[in-house]
């Protein structure tokens, strides 16, 4: 197992290199006192787990495991900080743990273990990543990519929501407008949302994960890595992974957020 361990005090490193000795699996630790070191690292390199202190000087830790998780979308995150105020920021960049400083080893142990069993793996075969839990993301050769508009973005998460299954455009525009009547001025502003979107997918030789026939449009599933579709897949770490939010930036996916979190607690009464 390799891990990845930044803090900028060299003495907690040795202190986590010791504890990180001790563990059951042959473990190899890699230490940077510099964020940015760590992320130029990650470059070139893969790693199991990666324990972050989230103040660090040059790049804070959440920053650093965003970039990470870019990098190298199946490395673990765990957090070690004095300040428990930061666990809600640290679970949107899907960390697997935080660990609150001074650091015993039970709990690293404990937090490494569960972190390796329930981290979900991406499958690096395709190029396409969507990310649904917390927060919609896309990520595609490894890379964030950005909208020029929100509206494509959010259309585009409405269709990965929608896992496959084809809508109608004025059904489209009664989601991205709500109650706004579906007229000439709509179904304008609705065309230059869609063609935004086609337009930035195509600028990453990804519009072949979107097709459009007889009126309807909809995402292929079986063209992207997607945690929603590994969760309904029955994929154990994904369920696991999952912590009760699923979109949380639109209104319209708190019915399926609902679901997810009904069929996570079903899956674990079954257990």
């Amino acid at each position: 197992m390799k891990i990845v361990c930044v803090d900028d005090e060299p003495l907690l490193l040795d202190t986590v290199v010791a504890l990180c000795k001790k563990l059951p699996q042959k473990n190899e630790v890699i230490t940077f006192t510099r964020a940015r070191k760590a992320l130029e690292w990650f470059e070139k390199n893969k790693a199991d787990i990666a324990l972050l202190d989230i103040e660090i000087p040059d790049l804070d830790g959440l920053t650093l495991a965003a970039g990470i998780k870019v990098k190298s979308p199946n490395t673990a995150i765990i957090f070690l900080t004095g300040y428990s105020q930061y666990a809600v920021d640290a679970f949107k960049v899907r960390a697997s743990g935080y660990i609150l400083k001074p650091i015993k080893y039970d709990r690293l142990a404990e937090e490494i273990e569960y972190a390796l069993k329930n981290t979900p793996h991406i499958d690096t075969e395709k190029r396409v990543v969507i990310k649904t839990f917390c927060q919609f993301e896309v990520f595609i050769d490894g890379r964030i990519v950005t909208f020029s508009r929100e509206k494509s973005k959010e259309m585009l998460a409405y269709l990965v929501d929608r896992q496959g299954y084809g809508i109608k455009r004025q059904q489209l525009a009664g989601i991205l407008f709500e109650d706004v009547p579906y007229d000439r001025n709509i179904q304008k502003q609705l065309d230059v949302i869609m063609r935004s979107m086609r337009d930035t997918l195509k600028t990453h030789d990804a519009l072949d994960i979107v097709e459009v026939n007889r009126g309807y449009i909809r995402i292929a599933p079986e063209k992207v890595d997607c945690d929603l579709y590994r969760f309904f897949e029955g994929d154990t770490n994904t369920i696991n992974s999952y912590r009760g939010e699923y979109m949380s930036e639109y209104s319209w996916a708190s019915l399926t957020e609902a679901y997810l979190y009904r069929k996570k607690m079903d899956i674990g009464s079954a257990n």
